[in-house]
């Protein structure tokens, strides 16, 4: 869907290059920014080094005059505010209202998140144009969030409702060992445990079927497997009065 994040009158430029982050990190790249305090905000060096990595981003963003130039193609205007105002559009949770967004029927024709100056916020007139007023539950004593950190909480849940990412795992998960590996090291651990003491074979009780259930629920790989071998026979080593 059509999302469009827009700034208004944004005074710092650190906040700019880190909004730019913020949405490519979520998928976003379309940033239009509303009289920012500075004309030249996208080259400035604060601007560039809080973006890491999303220059492509900073590239493609807009300035425009008014927020009148930056609304062209959305339906649907979300303003963000800290507080509700006692009139104008409805004040949601932004995950409540998202997700809502996410699955109507038709979809509205492009989305806008507008953000207002890092020291005041969205002024009244500008939130009336909006349809809702996403509100981001914090600590009621101390509900103030850095504009960058706003902009990334509402771009992860509207990611979040449009389906969201999947989970990258660090690397493949290996195979449990199969049965006869954990039988074989079962039987090598009954040895140890032998020889140091901790097992009587003429009473072993269940201590080895207790141990073989245990296994059986973490299911160790087979590098696990090579490791409590290596384990039990440093046990027996030691028992037997030798170095490992």
């Amino acid at each position: 869907m059509k999302t469009r994040f827009i700034l208004i009158q944004t005074s710092h430029a650190g906040n700019v290059g880190a909004a730019a982050r913020a949405l490519k990190v979520m998928g976003f790249d379309e940033l239009v920014l509303v009289a920012p305090r500075w004309d030249n905000v996208l080259h400035r060096e604060e601007c560039i080094q809080r973006a890491s990595g999303a220059l492509d981003v900073l590239e493609k963003a807009r300035i425009v005059a008014t927020l009148d130039d930056a609304l062209d193609g959305v339906s649907h205007l979300c303003a963000t505010a800290m507080t509700p105002r006692d009139f104008g559009p409805p004040t949601r949770a932004p995950r409540e209202h998202l997700a809502r967004l996410a699955a109507s029927s038709p979809p509205p024709q492009g989305v806008a998140f507008l953000f207002g100056p890092e020291r005041f916020g969205m002024s009244n007139e500008d939130v009336y144009r909006c349809h809702v007023a996403l509100s981001i539950p914090a600590n009621p004593a101390f509900g103030s969030l850095n504009l960058a950190a706003a902009i990334q909480v509402i771009a992860y849940e509207w990611r979040q409702a449009l389906g969201g990412y999947a989970v990258q795992p660090a690397a493949a998960e290996a195979a449990p060992a199969d049965a006869q590996a954990v039988a074989g090291m079962l039987a090598h651990w009954e040895r140890a445990l032998v020889d140091i003491g901790f097992l009587d074979p003429g009473s072993p009780k269940k201590l080895m079927p207790r141990l073989n259930q245990l296994f059986n629920r973490a299911q160790p790989t087979a590098e696990e497997i090579h490791i409590l071998r290596g384990v039990a026979k440093a046990m027996s080593q030691a028992a037997a009065g030798r170095k490992p």
